[in-house]
């Protein structure tokens, strides 16, 4: 299964010149991990972190950056789980506009405690709901 979702480019993900600032893509990456967490793994990540406390830092991120993007833009932004570990997951994420694809990425990220700093398991519950988008490379 592949998670996705649309995003219109404002004057705040841009440079002077209108075209995105490709550092906003590692944004719009977490966002859309947000969205993810929130409507399609029944987890709402403002809880997942205020209450749950937990947290997934990013600690790997690989990035393409294949053609310019524009202010007032829609882009389809597209997730799949990649690699699913104890504590830790790859996503693959993609960045379309129009017929072009104009970004993609991988990011890994490790589940952790936000209490102790360390590394812990996915429970088993979020884990089946994260398998259903487990899927080979995009």
């Amino acid at each position: 299964m592949r998670f996705e979702r649309d995003k219109t480019l404002h004057f705040q993900h841009c440079d002077p010149a209108g075209i995105i600032f490709y550092p906003q893509y590692f944004v719009l990456f977490h966002e859309l991990m947000e969205e993810w967490f929130t409507a399609a793994l029944n987890t709402p990540y403002g809880e997942y972190i205020r209450v749950q406390r937990l947290g997934v830092p990013a600690v790997k991120i690989e990035a393409e950056f294949l053609t310019q993007a524009f202010l007032g833009d829609t882009l389809r932004l597209g997730l799949i789980c990649e690699r699913l570990g104890t504590s830790s997951l790859t996503l693959a994420v993609d960045v379309h506009g129009g017929d072009a694809c104009r970004a993609r990425g991988k990011i890994t990220v490790v589940q952790m405690s936000l209490e102790s700093r360390r590394a812990v398991a996915f429970d088993s519950a979020l884990r089946v709901r994260m398998e259903r988008f487990l899927h080979a490379p995009i």
